[in-house]
């Protein structure tokens, strides 16, 4: 391994009263051996719980320091750190971000091109606001899978005055653990174009919820290349259920 000449590396790291993996810690404890590397890209995020131990967080500016005079290629880093400051998570990567996926992407991300990603999650305790998705959808252009975890209602739905989002080639949408907001915001046509979700999976509450039980228009809808609904509970179809899923052959219960 200390011969190799190239190395792509994807590392998600927990660790107890300790801190976040920086440019120094790479460097020293890992890369000082491989003496032949001449590229190297990584994708690190390190997840930190400190409850036996007083240790002071770096700062987003503190970990972008410790790249410097190093030889590392462009280093971007981001930092999501609880009130209690005990606890905290920390994600590198180098550019051009080389990976088809992106993990636990969360309100702390700064933005950049990634056209080789099409896997995308969303994590965050703290709401997704619209213009994240604004972004995201510029910045993840060839997206074809997206998964959202947040339980938080959004502060700005001013989803009708704001610019259409488009994500042109999403084929798989999973909501199941997100809160109704978030299936109004993408599954609206008024709010979004999905013009190749075919995979959707969310749960009953919020699908009865969008469509008012059923009564609203079906054509508002971004339903009409689903062919998988997977959703959170058995149901009776309602008579009008082919209206709204024309072509959906697959309905599941997860």
């Amino acid at each position: 391994m200390i011969n190799l000449e190239e190395l792509k590396l994807y590392l998600s790291v927990g660790r107890f009263d300790s801190t976040y993996i920086d440019g120094i810690q790479l460097y020293d404890q890992f890369l000082i051996y491989m003496t032949q590397l001449k590229k190297f890209t990584f994708n690190i995020k390190s997840e930190v719980e400190n409850r036996n131990a007083t240790i002071e967080l770096p700062s987003n500016e503190d970990i972008q320091r410790t790249f410097i005079g190093r030889n590392y290629p462009e280093v971007v880093s981001y930092i999501n750190t609880n009130p209690c400051e005990c606890d905290g998570e920390c994600h590198i990567y180098s550019l051009p971000y080389d990976f088809d996926y992106f993990l636990n992407l969360n309100n702390s991300f700064q933005g950049g091109m990634f056209h080789k990603v099409r896997q995308l999650t969303m994590k965050d305790m703290i709401a997704f606001e619209h213009k994240l998705f604004q972004l995201i959808s510029q910045d993840f252009p060839f997206l074809e899978y997206l998964r959202i975890y947040n339980g938080y209602p959004q502060k700005d739905k001013q989803h009708s005055s704001s610019t259409l989002i488009t994500f042109s080639y999403l084929t798989f949408l999973d909501l199941e653990s997100a809160y109704v907001d978030y299936a109004e915001l993408f599954l609206l046509e008024k709010n979004m174009h999905l013009p190749r979700l075919v995979t959707l999976t969310m749960q009953y509450k919020s699908l009865t919820t969008v469509t008012d039980n059923f009564t609203a228009d079906a054509t508002h809808f971004n339903f009409n290349k689903l062919t998988s609904l997977r959703v959170s509970r058995k149901f009776v179809r309602p008579e009008n259920f082919h209206q709204y899923f024309p072509f959906v052959t697959l309905l599941e219960i997860v």
